[in-house]
């Protein structure tokens, strides 16, 4: 990741809250062994990030020019937006072809591709998936939700791959969506 903290605290929240609420997935144990080894380090998502005040209350704080936001208040918002998300992948789910995603594990599975190629691999299947799906959405939340989706299938394919797809899945929406976000996140 090349920004570590506020950037994509956004992006990490929303994606492993998706992960943990959709209903088929098939790699809860490392998606946990995630959360508790990588997640906040990598993130920067922690509730000692903020400090508490004399009325118990956290406060709230500019991190990198951006609003970091009450874990309290931000851990619901997050669930709400990735329950809403998880609902829209249940329906693009089943207009994901097998092919996709084996391709997809296959560059994963190749060590020798950089995080760049990868994440171009991530972004060309998300965007050629947004063209073949009918959708009356928004683009941007079409694309949000196929690149979460991928990551869930990837990972329901070959859990031992949910470190790496999860990390690229997390840079490639901080690249393309992280504007897109922080709006929904203030809605």
């Amino acid at each position: 990741m090349e920004q570590i903290n506020g950037s994509v605290q956004m992006e990490c929240a929303l994606l492993y809250t998706f992960l943990e609420v959709s209903p088929d997935c098939k790699f809860r144990e490392q998606l946990h062994s995630l959360q508790n080894e990588r997640f906040q380090w990598q993130c920067g998502y922690s509730y000692d990030d903020a400090e508490l005040q004399t009325d118990g209350n956290r406060s709230g704080h500019m991190q990198n020019g951006e609003p970091v936001f009450d874990p309290q208040v931000h851990d619901e918002v997050v669930r709400i937006i990735a329950a809403q998300l998880a609902e829209i992948g249940d329906q693009f789910d089943k207009e994901i072809k097998a092919r996709v995603v084996n391709d997809l594990v296959q560059h994963f599975l190749n060590e020798n591709l950089s995080r760049e190629e990868i994440t171009r691999h991530m972004s060309e299947a998300v965007e050629g998936l947004a063209r073949a799906i009918p959708s009356d959405m928004e683009q941007e939340k079409a694309m949000l939700v196929l690149a979460m989706v991928l990551t869930k299938k990837i990972a329901n394919t070959m859990p031992s791959l949910l470190h790496r797809v999860f990390s690229t899945t997390v840079n490639y929406i901080s690249q393309q969506l992280h504007n897109y976000i922080a709006r929904m996140m203030r809605e």
